[in-house]
């Protein structure tokens, strides 16, 4: 029999952040808040990085596309949140349901492979400095973001794929805010050994390799800075790395506790749901201003475009 005509669910009931049936107008407020922060957080990020020529450095480049997958990331997700909030519609097609983890595994990602050029930035910045233009050349940078949007590319075809060749039958509530591939394991009535291998090799090298890198890259800028000579330019060129490595610490803690949590337990543990709100949500906004309030650079651009101009610009990060 073909799997077309095993599966009996066309349609999934989202949870949501809670089982009440009822609207919830001040989660919906707070929410909705939170969702136009992080667009419109980050579409200033990006005005100010493309209208300020000082900030069209490869360090910039990668933050402009941090912010692109944030706005994007966000989006999948929060707009059927906002939607169940204040509806209490649950309800969403098995085919939006995949389209939904598909664009989702797409973005989380890219954006962990992002971060990690962003710590390679961070590294051949500080410790090879006379070859840094060299090295993170324009044509170097756009193939490092193709790169990783191609390995975000290959996760979710990947992902869909394995989660599209399993069974659904009842019943057929998504204990989540939004479609992923853990919960639809759960739902499942077929095997679904091969799909959870698949995904946590993904994890491993999406999420574990980049960590390792990423721990790895800032051992060596540690190693390199402390070897400066004077507290001042080794406080001065850990300012550099202070805001990705704060947003690294949220987003990799949040998410490796909610994808290395036991499967089995997963529908049971309702903390793993209230922490994918962090990664998935509370990142996105908080990085514009994590990068906004620890970067000079980016705060000065800021001043710039309203009409400020600070008295001591010669203090910008390197």
């Amino acid at each position: 029999m073909e799997h077309s005509n095993k599966s009996s669910v066309s349609i999934f009931l989202i949870v949501g952040l809670s089982e009440t049936a009822d609207p919830q107008i001040l989660l919906f407020l707070i929410f909705l808040a939170i969702y136009l922060i992080t667009v419109i957080g980050n579409i200033v990020i990006l005005s100010v990085i493309s209208s300020d020529q000082k900030l069209h450095t490869p360090m910039y480049f990668f933050l402009a596309n941090l912010a692109t997958v944030d706005i994007l990331l966000s989006s999948v997700t929060v707009p059927k949140l906002l939607l169940i909030l204040v509806t209490a519609q649950k309800s969403i097609s098995y085919a939006g349901c995949v389209t939904q983890l598909y664009f989702f595994q797409l973005f989380m990602v890219v954006e962990c492979y992002i971060l990690t050029v962003m710590a390679y930035d961070r590294y051949v910045a500080i410790c090879f400095p006379l070859n840094y233009t060299l090295i993170m050349s324009r044509a170097v940078r756009i193939q490092i973001v193709l790169a990783c949007w191609a390995s975000g590319l290959l996760n979710s075809v990947v992902q869909a794929v394995s989660v599209c060749h399993l069974d659904f039958c009842s019943p057929n509530k998504v204990d989540h805010f939004f479609c992923d591939v853990t919960p639809l394991f759960k739902l499942s009535c077929s095997d679904t050994k091969v799909g959870e291998g698949l995904f946590m090799i993904v994890v491993v090298i999406a999420g574990m390799g980049p960590l390792i890198f990423i721990l790895v890259t800032y051992g060596r800028i540690i190693s390199a800075v402390t070897k400066i000579s004077t507290s001042k330019g080794r406080r001065k060129t850990f300012s550099t790395c202070a805001s990705h490595f704060m947003v690294v610490a949220l987003y990799y803690g949040s998410g490796i506790f909610s994808y290395i949590w036991p499967s089995s337990t997963y529908a049971m543990d309702k903390d793993v749901k209230l922490v994918a709100v962090l990664y998935t949500i509370m990142t996105p906004m908080l990085n514009p201003i994590i990068y906004s309030l620890r970067n000079r650079e980016v705060k000065f651009a800021m001043m710039k475009v309203m009409g400020i101009y600070p008295k001591h610009q010669d203090n910008r990060t390197l």
